[in-house]
């Protein structure tokens, strides 16, 4: 094998090839539907999912941040911002799930009063 072959990173029939990574999410069937995101950190977004990539990234449009309430910080408050179209980084999410069908449920393991 000569130089020429070596910088173009033949495989030289050892047979091994370059798998390509293919994302565990199949978030096509999301495209133009509104998707709630999660990230590190606790912010939450939801938006109408225009794109996205194997890492991840996202981009939203109509995306509205749902802010945390000043006083217990896990706790979501009912204000809200827009923010318009997002370019959310992949790095930075935890979570996604389809908006349509998501309510907010009590915490089955804290002592509910009666």
């Amino acid at each position: 094998m000569n130089d020429k072959n070596k910088l173009q990173g033949s495989s030289g029939g050892d047979g091994k090839e370059k798998r390509r990574k293919e994302s565990i999410l199949d978030l096509s069937k999301y495209l133009e539907k509104t998707i709630r995101v999660k990230f590190a950190g606790g912010r939450e977004a939801a938006g109408v999912l225009k794109g996205f990539d194997p890492l991840l990234n996202l981009v939203l449009d109509n995306t509205t941040e749902h802010l945390r309430d000043p006083d217990e910080p896990y706790k979501l408050a009912e204000d809200t911002r827009n923010l318009g179209l997002v370019v959310c980084r992949g790095t930075s999410v935890v979570l996604i799930c389809p908006q349509d069908g998501v309510e907010a449920i009590q915490n089955p393991f804290i002592a509910q009063d009666t």
